[in-house]
């Protein structure tokens, strides 16, 4: 039987999502009363469910001023892209000879799906996108690896949110999940490992971008 959520794991999944694919922007404020009202909860599981998201780093919780979503300055991307540009190439790398056809064909499925969506819903793109790189992480088998990726990536401006990418910085995006495919059923590490590069440093010029702009 499957164990009904609570109201706090109501309220932090439906928060996370939001923050996660851009509903609720970088510097948006957070208040408890409006929050709980919205989510039909009362204000205690909203902020249990702060604190949650303070501690994966979506959140900053101001003293006497509350809560807002977290934002990143260029210098703070520029780190996290650099820490992700060493990690995730090499779990891709890792995760070919792993790879059987039901992973192959899972992965094809995830990218065609997300190039026949293209722009024209950058939301629905986002679980895709988490599935696509969920599975390559798995698929390595280094947890240790695993867990500093996590930690990099857990935030909502890095790699989550489609609505900050150019059509032709979309496209390179998502021709990159199909390279990827293409370099595991090829059995070669190194074309794997080059497109995920590419693949990074194509999303941290489009953050990067994003972050410097005015708001």
């Amino acid at each position: 039987m499957t164990r009904s959520l609570t109201s706090a794991e109501r309220a932090l999944d439906t928060l996370r999502e939001d923050i996660l694919r851009g509903a609720l922007p970088a510097g948006a404020r957070l208040g408890e009363v409006e929050l709980a009202e919205r989510l039909g909860v009362s204000r205690t599981p909203v902020r249990e469910a702060l604190s949650r998201l303070a501690a994966e780093g979506l959140v900053e919780l101001v003293p006497n001023r509350g809560a807002r979503v977290a934002s990143w300055t260029v210098d703070e991307l520029e780190g996290v892209f650099a820490l992700r540009s060493l990690l995730e190439p090499q779990l891709t790398a890792l995760a070919v000879p792993h790879a059987t056809a039901a992973d192959l064909d899972a992965l094809d499925d995830l990218a065609a799906r997300m190039v026949d969506l293209g722009d024209r819903d950058p939301d629905a793109l986002v679980p895709l996108n988490r599935a696509f790189h969920g599975r390559l992480v798995e698929l390595a088998a280094a947890p240790a690896l695993a867990t500093a990726l996590a930690g990099a990536v857990h935030s909502p401006l890095v790699a989550r949110n489609f609505h900050a990418y150019d059509a032709a910085s979309l496209q390179r995006s998502l021709a990159h999940h199909t390279e990827i495919v293409a370099a595991l059923r090829a059995g070669d590490p190194e074309w794997a490992r080059a497109v995920m590069t590419a693949h990074i440093h194509n999303a941290r010029a489009v953050m990067v971008r994003a972050a410097a702009r005015p708001r």
